[in-house]
C-alpha cells in the first residue's frame, strides 16, 4: 500500500490493533494515522489567545481572568458558549473533507469529576465527549481520547493545570497512592466502562506529556506504577481498545518504553522544534524494533510550512502516524484556520501586563466577540498549511527534504556547510548544490489530482533531469537565473528525481503547485 492509501479514511473501520508494529484497523488492514488536535477547546492555553508571561497561561487563570473581569455569571455564561462554539460539527467535517483520519481530543479532568477529596462525577465532560464522538463517527475520523490535564498534574506546568508546576500527581505519591492518583485511575476506568464499544475511539492516551525536563528519574518509574494501574482499571471492562503511552520530559524521552505494558498499546512520542531528519526519530525507532511496538508521533506543529512538509511525510516514510498541534488558534499563520482576533483584545492583554482594568460591560463585549469569532465559519482559512502536512499540490518543500541523493551539499545563504543541521533554524536556512552528477529523491503525493515543480535557480550552464517514477518528464540545458515549470503527469503517490549532468545549480525551496 501507498502511504496515502494507509491514510484513507475509508479504512476508518472497526477498533483499532497493534499487530506488531503496524496500527490495523477492524478488518485488519494496515492505517497510519494523519490527524489533527483539539487544542484550546477543553484545555484552554495561554498563548493561544496571545496571553503571554505566566499570569494567564493555564486553564484555571484564564477561567480566573474571566471572572475577574466580567463577574461569575457571565463566566458561567461565556464558557458554556465557548465549548459549544469552538469546535462544532462544522469543524470536524472540515478535517474529514481535508483528507484527515483521526483527531486528538484533549481532555480536563475537572469536566469530569469535581475538585473535591474522593470521586464525584460531572456529567458535563462525557456530554461533549459523547457529542463529538458523534460527529467523529458520523464523518470517519478515529478519536484519540487524551487525558491533557489529570488530577493533581502529570507535568509541572501550565499545560496541566498544575496548581505550583510541580507534577503532584507522581512526586505527591512517592510512598504511598494518593488522591489525585486513584481519581486519574477511576477517570480511565469510567472512559473505559462507558466507551468500551464505541470502535470511533482509536486510543486511550493516559497522560500527555508527563514529567517536564529537568525532574527526577524516579518519578518516571512512579509513572509506570500510574501506567500499569490504570492499563489493569481499563481492562476490568474494556478489552478492545488501544491504549497510548507517552514517554516522559514532554513525551520526548523513551525510558519507559522498556516494557510491553499490554498486547495492545502504541508507544507515543512529541517532536518540536527540531530539525526534520530522520536521526531525530532514530531513538523510537530502535525501541519498535526492540519491543516490536507501533509508534506514533501525537503531536507536533508550530512551526513554518516547510517544516511541516518535511516532518510530516519522513514520519510517513517510516510507518509513523502522526497528530498536528494545533486545529485552530487565535491570529495565526501556521494552523489551518486563523481566530480574528476581536476588537480591542489589547485591552484584555494590556491589563493582563499590569496596564488599566477594562469595564466589566467593555471586556464581556470583547469576549462575546471572541465567542463569534471561533466559529469556523468566522475563521481564516490558511491554504498552504494543510497541503504541506501531507506534501500535495499548493505546499513547497526544502531541497535539502530529499528521501534519497548523492553527491549534493547542504549548506546556508554564506557557503557554509549545514549537513550536520543541528536546529531547525539552520535547517531552514539550508540550501542544496547540485554539481555534475549530483541527484535528488522527492516523495510526493497528490491523490487525484496532477501537480506540478517549480525550480528556480541561477542556473550555470546546466543540464537538468528531472525523472517521475523513473520516467523521464524533462531533460534541458539552461543558463541564467530562472524558473523552470515542471508539469508531473501521475495523480497518485510518485517519486520525483532532480540530476544534474552539466553545470551546478543551488535550490531553496521547490513549489509543489497544481496543475491549472
Amino acid at each position: 500500500m501507498t502511504v496515502s492509501e494507509k491514510m484513507a479514511r475509508t479504512l476508518v473501520k472497526g477498533f483499532l490493533h497493534a499487530d506488531g508494529k503496524r496500527i490495523v484497523n477492524g478488518d485488519g488492514d494496515e492505517i497510519l494515522l494523519c490527524g489533527m488536535g483539539i487544542g484550546n477547546w477543553l484545555v484552554p492555553e495561554g498563548y493561544m489567545w496571545h496571553f503571554w508571561g505566566d499570569r494567564c497561561n493555564s486553564p484555571t487563570k484564564i477561567e480566573g481572568l474571566i471572572r475577574q473581569l466580567c463577574g461569575s455569571v457571565y463566566a458561567r455564561y461565556f464558557w458554556q458558549r465557548f465549548r459549544a462554539n469552538y469546535i462544532t460539527e462544522a469543524d470536524v467535517r472540515a478535517m474529514a473533507e481535508a483528507g484527515f483520519n483521526s483527531v486528538r481530543l484533549p481532555m480536563h479532568w475537572r469536566l469530569f469529576m469535581e475538585d473535591e477529596p474522593g470521586i464525584t462525577w460531572r456529567s458535563e465532560g462525557f456530554r461533549i465527549v459523547d457529542r463529538f464522538l458523534d460527529w467523529c463517527e458520523k464523518w470517519g475520523l478515529y478519536v484519540v481520547l487524551d487525558l491533557h490535564c489529570a488530577p493533581g498534574g502529570q507535568t509541572g506546568s501550565n499545560i496541566d493545570d498544575s496548581v505550583d508546576d510541580i507534577p503532584r500527581l507522581f512526586t505527591d505519591a512517592m510512598t504511598e497512592k494518593t488522591d489525585a492518583w486513584h481519581k486519574t485511575v477511576a477517570l480511565w476506568g469510567e472512559f473505559a466502562r462507558r466507551y468500551h464499544d464505541r470502535a470511533i475511539v482509536g486510543m486511550y492516551d493516559l497522560l500527555n506529556e508527563p514529567i517536564k525536563m529537568g525532574e527526577r528519574l524516579d518519578l518516571a518509574d512512579r509513572m509506570r506504577d500510574l501506567y500499569r494501574d490504570c492499563i489493569a482499571e481499563i481492562r476490568k471492562y474494556d478489552k478492545n481498545h488501544m491504549i497510548s503511552i507517552e514517554g516522559h520530559q514532554w513525551a520526548a524521552n523513551p525510558y519507559v518504553f522498556c516494557e510491553p505494558y499490554d498486547d495492545n498499546v502504541c508507544f507515543h512520542f512529541h517532536r518540536y522544534w527540531c530539525p526534520p531528519r530522520k536521526r531525530l526519530l532514530d531513538m523510537f525507532l530502535d525501541v519498535r524494533e526492540r519491543m516490536n511496538k507501533p509508534l506514533y508521533l501525537g503531536e507536533s506543529g508550530e512551526n513554518s510550512s516547510a517544516w511541516y512538509a518535511a516532518m510530516y511525510p519522513l514520519c510517513a516514510d517510516f510507518d509513523i502516524g502522526y497528530n498536528i498541534w494545533c486545529f485552530k488558534k487565535m491570529q495565526t499563520a501556521n494552523s489551518p484556520y486563523s481566530i480574528p482576533m476581536p476588537e480591542n483584545w489589547d485591552r484584555i492583554t494590556d491589563y493582563i501586563a499590569g496596564g488599566p482594568q477594562p469595564s466589566a460591560e467593555e471586556a464581556q463585549r470583547i469576549f462575546d466577540a471572541l465567542l463569534e469569532n471561533c466559529k469556523i465559519e468566522n475563521c481564516t482559512y490558511q491554504p498552504d498549511v494543510i497541503p504541506s502536512i501531507t506534501r500535495r499540490p499548493g505546499s513547497a518543500f526544502k531541497a535539502c527534504d530529499y528521501t534519497a541523493a548523492e553527491n549534493v551539499r547542504l549548506v546556508d545563504e554564506n557557503g557554509a556547510d549545514t549537513s550536520e543541521c543541528r536546529d531547525s533554524e539552520m535547517w531552514e536556512n539550508t540550501r542544496t548544490v547540485f554539481t555534475p552528477g549530483a541527484f535528488a529523491e522527492y516523495h510526493l503525493y497528490a491523490v487525484g489530482e496532477k501537480g506540478s515543480l517549480a525550480l528556480t535557480a541561477d542556473f550555470d550552464g546546466v543540464t537538468v533531469e528531472i525523472a517521475e517514477d523513473g520516467e523521464v518528464c524533462l531533460r534541458t540545458t539552461v543558463s541564467g537565473e530562472k524558473t523552470l515549470h515542471v508539469p508531473l503527469s501521475g495523480t497518485g503517490d510518485r517519486t520525483v528525481r532532480i540530476t544534474c549532468h552539466k553545470g551546478s545549480f543551488t535550490l531553496d525551496t521547490i513549489p509543489y503547485n497544481a496543475q491549472k
